[in-house]
């Protein structure tokens, strides 16, 4: 038990202690303080640099830690427990604690590539059903031998809370003769959870399933803004470009694997056999319970232990090829879906393309996403001795489009 006073339902006592990066203002009583690692502890952020007096934590992102690995995050997750859990500690590590509130939070690593992925069977589906209406199969031939991913834009990768512009672009609906330039008139959100690299891999050796903790961090929230007119007319022959790039949001607390283990159940059962390489094993699939607010309002709150897809082989996958990773790069999950309507992790499905409108508490009606609308994405997963592990929210305001 720590000495700390922690509500019990906070999501963020020791069965989570999740990293971010944080800085205090010049008039805060403990400050100035510049970037630099903190772990989150119910409504406070504990320094570690001043806590476990290691120059690594005095960075402005996660970056030099992550590169350590495994067996260096194992240690420091322990001493940081002692730190809270020992009451001759006590004094030294109040001194190092700040009111969340009292702080600014920061990206909380450096993002190196960033890979998206279309892992979900229920969103899939959907997607297919929705874009290829006369498709006799929902799902393309190789959806089920294989996580299919894009390239995503990491220089556009945002922190909770940013503002998101709609973006412009071309599209084209179905009923017009040829496209037009203008912004998005079907903006969406994705709710999605993340994974970052902390110890990368050499070019040309596949990291295999087995090898997945070696590698990852741990994992974070992750909003893939989506418009949805543009995507449907640039993605053919190949996949999304412009209508992704513009901008994706991540909460700012990373949730060790470690965190996680209590949260492991195994994936949905397979449609196909698996090649080697892909072959479930560690049992990876995450039960992790998501939640969408638009304009405050849950509309959604897609179930993460649907994914067909672990995380696990979606490194893999990236890697199968011989591609090699490094320190900060993420990918994220794609949509996250389930079986019911109140299951749909973007309002492409919620609306059914726009068929289905939703009705919000207001009385205003959303087939996508207008401008001031804010979308707020939050989980929880099941921890340590009962807790629950939170992971905070990933935030985002829409703002009108740029004039060109």
């Amino acid at each position: 038990m720590t000495w700390l006073e922690l509500a019990p339902d906070s999501g963020f006592g020791l069965a989570c202690l999740p990293y971010g990066v944080f800085s205090v203002g010049n008039g805060h009583p403990k400050g100035p303080r510049s970037p630099s690692v903190g772990v989150r502890v119910g409504d406070w952020v504990l320094d570690l640099s001043s806590a476990l007096g290691d120059p690594v934590f005095g960075k402005p992102s996660l970056n030099a830690f992550m590169a350590q690995g495994p067996a260096r995050w194992a240690e420091v997750r322990a001493r940081i427990t002692e730190k809270l859990t020992g009451e001759g500690h006590r004094r030294a590590i109040e001194s190092a604690m700040f009111p969340l509130a009292e702080v600014r939070l920061h990206l909380p690593f450096t993002v190196g590539d960033y890979v998206d992925f279309f892992a979900n069977s229920y969103h899939a589906a959907n997607a297919g059903r929705l874009f290829r209406p006369d498709a006799t199969e929902p799902l393309a031939p190789n959806w089920r031998h294989l996580p299919v991913g894009y390239h995503g834009r990491s220089g556009t990768v945002v922190l909770s809370g940013t503002r998101v512009t709609r973006p412009c672009g071309q599209r084209k609906a179905p009923e017009e003769d040829g496209p037009s330039y203008g912004p998005s008139r079907r903006l969406d959100f994705e709710a999605e959870v993340g994974f970052v690299i902390g110890a990368g891999s050499p070019l040309g050796v596949p990291v295999t399933v087995a090898k997945f903790s070696d590698h990852v961090f741990g994992a974070f929230l992750v909003n893939d803004w989506s418009a949805r007119d543009i995507q449907a007319w640039e993605t053919t022959p190949l996949g999304p470009f412009l209508a992704k790039s513009f901008a994706t949001s991540i909460s700012p607390w990373v949730v060790p694997l470690e965190a996680l283990e209590h949260a492991r159940v195994s994936p949905p059962p397979r449609e196909a056999e698996l090649l080697p390489y892909l072959a479930d094993v560690g049992k990876w699939g995450l039960d992790l319970s998501l939640e969408v607010l638009l304009n405050g309002q849950v509309v959604s709150r897609p179930p993460f232990a649907t994914m067909y897809w672990t995380p696990a082989q979606m490194l893999a996958h990236i890697t199968a090829n011989g591609a090699s990773t490094r320190t900060g790069d993420l990918y994220a999950s794609g949509t996250v879906s389930g079986p019911e309507r109140g299951d749909r992790g973007c309002l492409l499905e919620l609306s059914w393309g726009g068929a289905e409108p939703l009705t919000l508490a207001d009385g205003s009606v959303r087939s996508y996403l207008e401008d001031w609308d804010e979308v707020t994405i939050t989980a929880t997963a099941p921890g340590a001795g009962g807790a629950r592990v939170g992971f905070g929210e990933v935030t985002g305001q829409v703002l009108p489009a740029q004039a060109g």
